[in-house]
């Protein structure tokens, strides 16, 4: 995958009841093959608590919906159905526990990863909250 392939253009997250909605806008295309992980790290000022919601794609089709809990070190899998994805768009509806024990002041960044390797890291996300 080319470094101009699926750059993380802008993310936010937005509660709507019990479910946060998370959407992914990337300049170019999901890649068609190779792995593509997009995804938001939350976590408190000091960086104690840590949550990563997470979507993964494998050949330009979906295959993981997750969060992860770093200190608990504790995955929770979702439904795909959660998923919904264009050639530049990508949203996921997480439940709201996803970011339990964040509370207020939290910092929340965007990520994506191609083929196991960081690709970007600290792109700024619009909460709604």
């Amino acid at each position: 995958m080319s470094t101009d392939d699926a750059l993380l253009k802008q993310a936010s997250i937005q509660a709507q009841d019990s479910t946060l909605v998370a959407t992914f806008d990337i300049d170019g295309s999901i890649p068609g093959s190779g792995a593509y992980v997009v995804g938001l790290v939350g976590a408190t000022p000091d960086y104690s608590t840590q949550r990563r919601l997470c979507i993964e794609f494998m050949n330009g089709e979906a295959i993981a919906f997750y969060s992860f809990n770093r200190e608990q070190g504790l995955e929770e899998n979702y439904d795909l159905a959660g998923v919904t994805h264009s050639e530049n768009r990508i949203t996921g509806q997480f439940p709201r526990t996803a970011i339990n024990g964040l509370g207020q002041g939290h910092v929340m960044t965007g990520f994506s990863d191609a083929d196991g390797r960081d690709f970007q890291s600290g792109v700024p996300v619009e909460e709604n909250l």
